[in-house]
């Protein structure tokens, strides 16, 4: 298999807005990415985190730079585009990567209540 720039989507929400709360799920969310998709993160080209309104005590690309790996890789954070009704407290990614896989072998991870964003992109790879 060829290696292709591809994107990975995903996002999860916290329970409040802290720093503690928001490290947990980023965490949780980046660690679900690296393992479900075997990724080397020498390989991710960049990251672009969005979260919504409600969440501004820290920056989830502070939190991303701290983790082994990471600290060369282009990362970017904004501010999500509010929508009456939407999901609060969502942190989202969208991650552009070097991988040898197909586009529909990739694992979107979509967790806590997340999950209901896009349940089809959230499920397993068999």
């Amino acid at each position: 298999m060829e290696w292709k720039v591809r994107a990975i989507r995903g996002a999860t929400t916290v329970s409040e807005n802290t720093v503690e709360a928001i490290q947990e799920a980023v965490t949780e969310l980046l660690d679900e990415l690296e393992s479900r998709n075997d990724l080397d993160p020498e390989n991710i080209i960049s990251v672009t985190f969005s979260v919504t309104r409600d969440i501004d005590v820290i920056f989830p690309a502070a939190i991303a730079r701290s983790r082994p790996g990471w600290d060369n890789v282009a990362l970017l954070d904004v501010q999500q585009m509010h929508v009456e009704g939407s999901l609060p407290r969502c942190i989202r990614f969208l991650i552009h990567v070097n991988l040898p896989v197909l586009q529909d072998r990739i694992y979107h991870p979509y967790l806590r209540l997340a999950q209901n964003l896009r349940p089809d992109r959230s499920l397993s790879l068999s």
